[in-house]
């Protein structure tokens, strides 16, 4: 069985030492073992551990939903992975439709400068509308961002 200290394990996942640390602090790994001297040990096993983390974090998927596919046993998966990634999908839509709001706004934003002005219009456009928002009354506590 091999056994890799964390840059080696690093290196093999595609991942920052970091990264790892931060898993480990957010229990989706634990190290294989450590040594006499404290060096973390990880075997192939948590390097695959590691690239499916990659893998779903590249996705997008929150560390919750990473922690649900990871607990879900491939040889007695029922449909919980399904269930995971139809939430996940949903996310992603209402995210699409964030990112397409912006990006209208952002378009009409920019449409107020044509280039050849003396001066920039957008950034009369983004004072007049930070003056226009005034004080604004303190807003309830979001809720949490999926990621």
């Amino acid at each position: 069985m091999s056994a890799y200290r964390i840059g080696a394990a690093a290196a093999r996942a595609g991942v920052s030492s970091a990264n790892i640390r931060y898993y480990e602090k957010e229990n989706l790994l634990q190290p294989h073992g450590r040594s006499a001297n404290s060096y973390r040990f990880y075997s192939d096993e948590d390097i695959h551990r590691l690239r499916f983390i990659r893998l779903c974090r590249a996705m997008d998927m929150s560390l919750p939903e990473v922690r649900t596919l990871l607990g879900i046993d491939p040889a007695s998966a029922d449909h919980q992975a399904c269930t995971t990634l139809d939430a996940h999908l949903q996310h992603v839509h209402e995210r699409l439709a964030e990112l397409q709001a912006l990006a209208q706004e952002l378009q009409a934003l920019r449409a107020r400068c044509d280039g050849h002005a003396a001066h920039c219009h957008v950034i009369e456009a983004l004072h007049a509308r930070a003056e226009a928002e005034g004080v604004l009354a303190p807003r309830p506590p979001a809720a949490p961002r999926h990621v």
